[in-house]
């Protein structure tokens, strides 16, 4: 029988990522992000949250640390993963976390920020400006008779 296991979020970061390192060197990452649910609940107007905890490995795991912090909204695909362990006290303990295979920005550097690093709004070239018009007649040739038009 086929099986599939793929998880696509978008969230908030809850805290700011903890990086560390295996015993062997490798970067590890945990973190967690808030993702709204699609209804709210009835008697109260709220939107309910879940709370999904994130790992990422080797370079996502760098990535991630340098360049997110609490409140930042993130994408994150991965697979969803279960583990168990007994801790100290003998008692069975489980996990359900996401395992990111990619980390992506939702938004703009300067979005995220509010505005410009420097304090004063962004950047827009002149080319994504409003089209400039010119008088009728200035750079187009008057065709008399547009009955030859194959239009």
């Amino acid at each position: 029988m086929a099986s599939f296991n793929k998880v696509i979020l978008i969230g908030n970061m809850t805290a700011d990522p903890e990086l560390k390192q295996t015993a062997s060197g490798t970067s590890v990452c945990s973190f967690s992000i808030a993702v709204n649910r699609r209804f709210t609940k009835s008697e109260q107007g709220q939107q309910t949250v879940d709370f999904i905890n994130i790992v990422t490995w080797r370079q996502q795991a760098e990535f991630v640390s340098r360049y997110f912090k609490k409140g930042n909204p993130i994408l994150v695909c991965g697979q969803l993963q279960t583990r168990n362990w007994t801790d100290n006290q003998g008692q069975k303990r489980y996990a359900t976390e996401v395992i990111a295979d990619e980390v992506s920005f939702v938004t703009s550097a300067a979005q995220s920020q509010g505005n410009n690093p420097q304090g004063g709004s962004t950047y827009t070239p002149e080319a994504y400006g409003a089209p400039a018009y010119t008088t009728p007649g200035s750079n187009f040739e008057e065709i008399p008779n547009d009955g030859d038009l194959p239009f």
